[in-house]
């Protein structure tokens, strides 16, 4: 039988009581390890995160916790390629892909730990400047901001084991504040890999990081007010998290990322070939095939003007059709796997619905897949569709197929262009593409309400962009809407929702002792 992870919780490894739910191999069908959560008194682990990990963080300064975040990077970098292994197998990623989650997560602790060298001593923030509260200035107001005296919880998606967790834990934990981790139950194998490490290497505070493996039953139950929860996953999951008596009657404070429509645009003026033409290709088939099109910012519409809907989709098509599909392990391969059969069954599904209003350009099935066997890998080419009425094909507008999937879309001038991206109702990421710095700018504005990033490619930055999909810790994760509200991110803005912000009103002698 498989070896049964452990949960990390109370300060202490404990293995569920259940028989555990398999993980396998997408690609050769394997079994790998067990994971499960049955059992665990979640309500006495969640204290003593709070009053164990909660207490010692919050004695720590900014430039300490920060340490901490750098001692962990290195604990991180020391079992690199350990985590490279578990990638490959569990989540059937090649060696680039896996990269982006390992080393992405990596990146991102290491720049929260830079920011808490730069906060220094403190261990609150100052919110603005004071403010006189009347004809004398001797008594004012000044808006601080203090870790709040709860926990982290952390519900993630499947398709991020290693980034998922540190681009949240990194700036929670700078923050003073106590994680508790549930990965995904299909590739929980990497985070609690990580976790393991970092815990056994000592270099974080006793029931400062846990992980829970396996079902999320009683982990809402466990929230008290002062608790955050940030989920990352459907908008269905996120309707249940949002109405749970945690949210709805205990005001927990909630971050969501859910489903997101995401859109690249070629701006008119261009031809093809041209440099904005060529870049905008390139991006698209690398967000399609990037994790196999598995990423909640990939890019699902690319729209481009009426008289390039021909030369777009035979050269996206052309890149897709080089793109060797199969096993992770053969050097030849540049996609892998989905994540499982149910990934695969639901991929089959979406796109079915979608071909019902599209045609299509590039067949995926067309793909012989590549030291794997069809009957048992779960693996898919990248399918290219299109149509040319984007107006009445609600689907494109409305079902994310979340794997190799994007749909071509026609428009007639700018604000059509406009309305299609919005049709979206919000998404985590859109980008612009063209030469025209005029027209960029405006678009960029005009889009920015409905999406958490405007990414705008240019010839002058065409090989210094870091990608439509790459999710970078300086500018901010999240969008409104459809995708979910949050925002996560966004350099020492992240630092914001594991904070409490209150306005100390005080006398100018007192603020000023405050302040340091």
């Amino acid at each position: 039988m498989t070896e049964l992870l452990s949960n990390f919780i109370g300060g202490r490894w404990q293995a569920g009581s259940g028989a555990g739910t398999a993980l396998h191999d997408p690609v050769l069908g394997d079994a790998l390890v067990r994971v499960d959560a049955t059992g665990l008194d979640l309500p006495a682990a969640f204290a003593f995160a709070r009053e164990q990990g909660g207490a010692a963080l919050r004695a720590l300064s900014y430039r300490e916790r920060g340490a901490l975040l750098a001692a962990a990077v290195k604990v991180l970098q020391a079992n690199r390629e350990a985590y490279d292994a578990i990638a490959t197998a569990n989540s059937g990623t090649v060696r680039t892909d896996s990269a982006i989650d390992i080393d992405g997560g990596i990146y991102t602790l290491s720049t929260y730990a830079k920011l808490g060298e730069s906060l220094g001593d403190r261990r609150f923030l100052l919110d603005g400047e004071p403010a006189r509260l009347g004809k004398e200035p001797l008594f004012q107001s000044q808006h601080v901001q203090v870790p709040t005296r709860g926990v982290a919880l952390f519900i993630n998606a499947f398709n991020f084991p290693s980034w998922g967790l540190w681009e949240k834990a990194a700036p929670a934990l700078l923050s003073g504040v106590p994680v508790i981790v549930k990965p995904a139950t299909a590739t929980a194998w990497l985070t609690q890999r990580m976790v393991q490490d970092v815990v056994n290497a000592g270099v974080l505070p006793a029931g400062a990081l846990s992980v829970v493996c396996g079902s999320s039953a009683g982990l809402l139950d466990a929230l008290l007010p002062d608790d955050v929860v940030s989920f990352t996953g459907s908008a269905e999951t996120a309707a249940l998290i949002r109405s749970h008596p945690a949210v709805a009657q205990r005001s927990v404070r909630v971050n969501i990322e859910a489903d997101s429509l995401n859109s690249a645009l070629l701006l008119d003026g261009e031809a093809p070939g041209s440099e904005s033409f060529d870049l905008l290709v390139k991006e698209v088939t690398r967000e399609m095939t990037q994790k196999s099109g598995q990423k909640c910012t990939a890019i699902r519409r690319i729209l481009v003007p009426e008289a390039l809907y021909g030369p777009a989709a035979e050269a996206i098509a052309a890149r897709l059709a080089r793109t060797r599909v199969g096993n992770p392990r053969n050097e030849t391969v540049r996609m892998g796997a989905l994540v499982n059969r149910a990934q695969l069954a639901s991929v089959r599904e979406g796109l079915a619905v979608l071909q019902a209003q599209t045609d299509t350009l590039h067949d995926g099935a067309g793909h012989a897949l590549v030291d794997a066997d069809p009957a048992v890998a779960c693996c898919v080419g990248p399918t290219l569709l299109g149509t040319r009425t984007p107006d009445s094909a609600d689907r494109v507008h409305d079902t994310e197929v979340f794997g190799p999937v994007a749909t071509l879309l026609p428009y007639r001038d700018g604000a059509h262009a406009l309305a299609l991206v919005r049709r979206g109702q919000g998404s985590l990421v859109t980008s612009l593409y063209g030469s025209n710095p005029a027209a960029l700018g405006p678009a960029a504005l005009e889009l920015a309400a409905g999406h958490g990033r405007v990414h705008v490619v240019s010839p002058d930055v065409g090989a210094l962009h870091t990608g439509h999909g790459n999710v970078m810790p300086q500018s901010l994760h999240g969008g409104p809407g459809r995708a979910g509200g949050g925002e996560e991110l966004g350099g020492a803005r992240a630092l914001n929702f594991y904070h409490r912000r209150a306005a100390l009103q005080a006398s100018t002698t007192v603020l000023a002792a405050l302040a340091g």
